[in-house]
């Protein structure tokens, strides 16, 4: 296992991706990574200060004879979604990422690689740090907790940014230049409930879905990949269906912008019902194998007996509740009339978790249409609220609409035929990108996203082509050396 990633170029970027892989910062943790940032703009004589939302911020002045451009904003966010495969044991806020060189890609052993900003958050130290390099006036913004709600963003106040352009580096398919991407919203529910004693005559049911490649919510929803949640609660119906089903617990998915790849539940069902039950699950299996035989290669539907389980929910809750999540709108709602091949409006069923006492779901969506998004809110939080949740929505941004007139927009186009012959794609996203947020902070800025190209991210599959970080990070050089003139 190659882990010299310090041996590949540009090696400027590289070795910071190395030491900042080796730095842990899961959302919410990200003290050791901003006190990095903070250590490198002393030790290089950078302007830099930290904000009450705990971005970080650098500044560095123009090289001789450019002091006549637009000055440019670079932007990427501190923080990474922390996934592992079940069989891996990683504690996110202490254990390094094991990063390996393999074959034309760097990835990590197990777990999400953080390339997902981290290759953003390098290139932009790689900038700040050379000075062989020619630029116009050039801040370094360093977001916090973009994962888990772009908190940082959210919490950029105005006065801060002098740039009239801001490139954000935390696209993921180089060759394209993303000018829109869409907003979101969080549907946040919860239910209160009297756990009742498990009655006499049953067993207890371990039903596990493991497997799925699961993903980004916002890259991944086009791929029709399984939901594990959806498959559990599909499955758990038509059980109820045949025989006498109690549920105990559940525990599905994790991060709310993260496509679920597992879900666990107990189930107690009648003792002379457990073969059939264990017959039910294994067909089961194979028909969502068969049914996501096209994107899936993993999917496992598994059943055991385990130890008695001794609480159990209310029957009605049960069934309300397996009903609710049936029903509740998951993946890809409607693609965009304007650009082929773009999800315009979308739901991830994130979150269903009970911890004996309450039931909480969390699901995310995002759409580039305001009222789209808010619509298809509303159908889910009265999808819950039917089956008796408190629902409360949160966090709601807005998408970032194209300026196909940027001035930036046309410049890079000019950069990137200029190095490679050929013109990049100018495309939207169906992510949330920061863009949206900080242009609502910063009226008229002119704002491009692009990359390296990074495959899988948000999952322990995640892994970013390493010719891609020189293309990406030659065409930023060639972008800020012909950047638009005040």
């Amino acid at each position: 296992m190659d882990k010299n990633l310090k041996s590949l170029n540009p090696t400027l970027v590289w070795k910071h991706f190395a030491e900042i892989v080796n730095i842990p910062r899961p959302s919410h943790s990200e003290e050791k990574i901003r006190q990095y940032l903070v250590d490198f703009a002393v030790a290089h004589g950078i302007e830099h200060k930290v904000d009450d939302a705990g971005n970080v911020y650098m500044k560095k002045g123009a090289t001789a004879g450019m002091e006549d451009r637009k000055g440019i904003v670079l932007q990427a966010h501190v923080d990474m979604v922390p996934q592992k495969n079940n069989d891996k044991v990683f504690d996110f806020i202490n254990d390094p990422i094991e990063a390996y060189i393999d074959g034309e890609w760097v990835t990590a052993n197990g777990t999400t690689l953080g390339a997902d900003n981290g290759i953003g958050v390098a290139a932009i130290l790689a900038v700040l740090e050379d000075d062989t390099l020619v630029h116009g006036p050039i801040e370094g913004l360093f977001t916090a907790t973009e994962e888990t709600g772009m908190d940082g963003a959210f919490g950029l106040k105005g006065g801060l940014l002098q740039g009239e352009i801001l490139l954000n580096l935390d696209s993921e398919t180089e060759g394209e230049l993303y000018v829109g991407c869409a907003g979101g919203t969080d549907v946040n529910a919860s239910l209160e409930y009297q756990a009742e004693a498990a009655p006499e005559g049953f067993e207890t049911l371990e039903i596990s879905v493991k497997g799925c490649k699961g993903g980004h919510s916002g890259i991944q929803i086009i791929c029709q990949r399984a939901n594990a949640n959806k498959l559990m609660f599909r499955l758990l119906r038509k059980l109820s269906a045949q025989m006498e089903l109690k549920i105990a617990s559940v525990d599905g998915g994790g991060l709310r912008n993260a496509i679920p790849r597992e879900c666990v539940a107990s189930v107690l069902v009648k003792s002379s019902d457990v073969e059939s039950a264990l017959a039910i699950v294994a067909e089961f299996e194979q028909v969502a194998q068969a049914e996501y035989a096209a994107v899936e290669d993993s999917i496992s539907i598994k059943a055991q007996k385990i130890a008695p389980a001794a609480d159990i929910f209310p029957d009605s809750l049960a069934k309300a509740l397996m009903a609710a999540m049936v029903a509740c709108p998951d993946g890809v709602d409607k693609m965009s009339m304007a650009m082929e091949g773009l999800v315009q409006t979308s739901n991830n069923m994130a979150r269903v978790v009970s911890d004996g006492n309450t039931i909480k779901v969390q699901t995310l969506v995002r759409s580039s249409v305001r009222s789209e998004k808010e619509a298809l809110a509303d159908a889910i939080k009265a999808t819950l609220e039917f089956a008796g949740f408190n629902v409360v929505l949160s966090g709601s941004y807005d998408g970032w609409n194209p300026n196909m007139e940027s001035p930036i927009l046309k410049a890079m186009l000019s950069s990137y035929e200029a190095l490679y012959g050929k013109r990049p794609a100018v495309t939207a996203i169906h992510a949330g990108l920061e863009c949206g947020i900080i242009g609502s902070n910063y009226p008229g800025l002119d704002m491009i996203s692009f990359g390296p190209t990074i495959c899988y991210p948000h999952s322990p599959d995640e892994k970013v082509e390493i010719a891609s970080v020189e293309k990406f990070y030659d065409f930023l050089l060639h972008t800020l050396a012909n950047a638009p003139k005040k």
